[in-house]
């Protein structure tokens, strides 16, 4: 998520709150219709963060990102994942991540406004149905470490008044200072985040609403929305096995966003919510690298590299965009290499190369896959190897010159080529497997069966 100005923060307090969940002791049981469809499960091709941080308010949002589901279904990406979806405090002002009422995708007028900042229910409706048509699985954004925009109540638990009096118009999960903490359970949980009301996972009454009732957020999200998978926000601020159960509930491909570059920690949080997680470590490593001068630090420990399966790799996204120097080059890291790639909108749409970037997406797609030997690192160079069949050779060049190596491959007398055109070389391997590549100044190439 990203942070809030401490402005912004005061204003949320003095306004009932900026991110804050709520609860009654009452709950409704609306009959919900459900709808069924059929898309390819994300997870194998790559991922389109389908959204930057401030996009254009104005509610114009949804529409633009349906207008680009076709190509970017034809360029291999199979998921796109949205921000926040629902009413938050700010209202049409709102990035989403100070949730309000989890039910209102843009047609209840609260908060100062009847659409999201993003756009009304129908456009949202319209999105994912576009989506689902072009074989694009629709990833929600769920924020359900805090909540914002409550009303001022009396709360036992503190002696004074909290933001924790939630009356959403959708008439679904009202909240109250119980379903917070403190409150009569415990004081606290996994963490906070900036003051918010903090939801408590552990009553039962919560965990009903976000995952249990054949109307939760997740049952909801899934059957009526048409959502096919889960981004988490902010996951250090409560236990894993709220992923893990919110998943189990409804199905779907689940990423969380656990901050931190240590890569056991982010394997340890994945093993428990049985989840995939973000992969922070490689993040660093490769900022570290590209910015630093140092390849070497593409050979540091990283998700990808403990469980590939579980390593969900960017370059940039809506919280930090810290790899601006040789950009590119990182991009052909994280398509090369294991992991399920994700893509920064900005990046693919407006900063970088979209030929470029569309020939890494296809080279992922279609070439990289097996296992990875890391076969050379110094400050300037890299290569590595992925073993499937029939595999790949990446050079990645950090220096001023064109570089030449001789590396060791997996093909014997065979004939091989530069997928990415950056080289015209079509060098035949040795019967010993060896071969001699190269790669351009700030640049890379990918070498496989010609």
């Amino acid at each position: 998520m990203k942070y809030i100005s401490v402005l912004l923060l005061a204003a949320a307090f003095v306004s009932c709150g900026e991110e804050a969940d709520v609860e009654q002791d009452i709950q409704t049981n609306n009959e919900i219709p459900t709808t069924e469809f059929n898309t390819k499960a994300a997870g194998g091709k790559v991922m389109m963060q389908a959204f930057y941080w401030d996009v254009p308010a104005g509610g114009t949002w949804w529409n633009t990102v349906q207008g680009k589901v076709s190509s970017w279904s034809s360029a291999g990406f199979d998921a796109i994942w949205l921000p926040p979806a629902t009413k938050a405090q700010n209202g049409g002002y709102s990035m989403g991540y100070d949730p309000f009422d989890y039910f209102d995708f843009g047609s209840y007028n609260q908060m100062g406004s009847v659409e999201t900042r993003f756009g009304s229910l129908s456009e949202i409706q319209a999105l994912i149905s576009a989506a689902h048509t072009n074989n694009l699985d629709v990833i929600a954004d769920i924020v359900v470490n805090h909540n914002s925009g409550g009303a001022s109540q009396y709360n036992p638990f503190t002696g004074g008044n909290t933001w924790t009096d939630f009356q959403p118009a959708s008439g679904m999960f009202t909240r109250s200072y119980y379903d917070f903490h403190p409150n009569d359970y415990h004081s606290a949980d996994a963490g906070a985040f900036g003051g918010f009301p903090d939801l408590c996972h552990d009553k039962q009454y919560v965990q009903d609403w976000l995952y249990n009732n054949s109307n939760s957020i997740a049952k909801y999200y899934k059957n009526v929305m048409g959502f096919d998978g889960w981004r988490f926000d902010y996951v250090k601020g409560f236990e894993p096995w709220v992923v893990k159960n919110f998943k189990n509930a409804v199905g779907g491909f689940t990423v969380g966003e656990y901050w931190d570059g240590n890569a056991a920690t982010l394997e340890s949080w994945a093993n428990q919510a049985e989840a995939s997680a973000f992969d922070f470590a490689c993040y660093y490593r490769m900022r570290d690298a590209f910015m630093g001068n140092d390849l070497t630090q593409l050979n540091g420990d990283m998700l990808l590299k403990r469980n590939s399966y579980k390593a969900v790799t960017f370059v940039a996204n809506h919280d930090t965009d810290e790899i601006y120097n040789n950009k590119l080059l990182a991009y052909a890291y994280i398509m090369t290499h294991e992991g399920y790639p994700c893509v920064f909108y900005r990046d693919y749409e407006e900063w970088l190369d979209k030929n470029k970037m569309n020939n890494l997406i296809w080279i992922h797609n279609n070439k990289a896959s097996g296992t990875t030997s890391y076969l050379y690192a110094d400050n300037d160079e890299y290569v590595a190897r992925r073993n499937g069949s029939p595999g790949l050779i990446v050079y990645i060049n950090n220096s001023d010159s064109w570089q030449e190596r001789w590396v060791d491959t997996n093909w014997a007398n065979t004939v091989i080529k530069d997928y990415t055109g950056n080289s015209g070389w079509e060098p035949t391997t040795q019967a010993d497997t060896w071969v001699k590549v190269e790669a351009p100044p700030h640049g890379y190439t990918v070498w496989s069966v010609k």
